[in-house]
């Protein structure tokens, strides 16, 4: 089996490409901050049902209660691109604001960085079975 066909590391992989794509339509919103009519742009979080199902472990929410709320079955693909909302539309039509922007890229650089951490954990623990550590 090759590292690639682990669902957990593909899964993670996942999410640090669209992390990286992210950062990249981020800093576009932000470097378009004084252009007019620009609309600031977000891609959608990656969605990983089709890679749960090929995972050998079942993942799913358990309702163990009839008061628990359900998980809301969401589509579409992966790195979609979705306009923001609009809290605020300057009069040139631009609708970047520059702090939320810097809140989103804070967010999206935490992110990225426990999605390396939870892969290298994994590779490490990979490599502790193989008895390579």
């Amino acid at each position: 089996m090759a590292i690639t066909d682990i669902p957990i590391l593909s899964m993670l992989r996942m999410r640090l490409d669209w992390s990286q794509a992210r950062q990249r339509i981020l800093a576009e919103n932000v470097a378009n901050a004084d252009t007019p009519q620009f609309q600031a742009r977000d891609l959608a979080q990656p969605k990983f049902e089709e890679l749960a199902r090929k995972a050998t472990f079942p993942v799913a929410l358990a309702r163990t209660d009839s008061g628990h709320i359900g998980a809301a079955g969401t589509h579409g693909s992966p790195f979609r691109i979705n306009p923001t909302e609009k809290y605020a539309v300057r009069p040139t039509g631009n609708s970047v604001s520059l702090e939320q922007e810097m809140m989103k890229m804070a967010a999206n650089q935490m992110d990225y960085q426990a999605a390396t951490t939870l892969y290298s954990r994994s590779l490490n623990l990979i490599k502790t079975a193989l008895g390579k550590r």
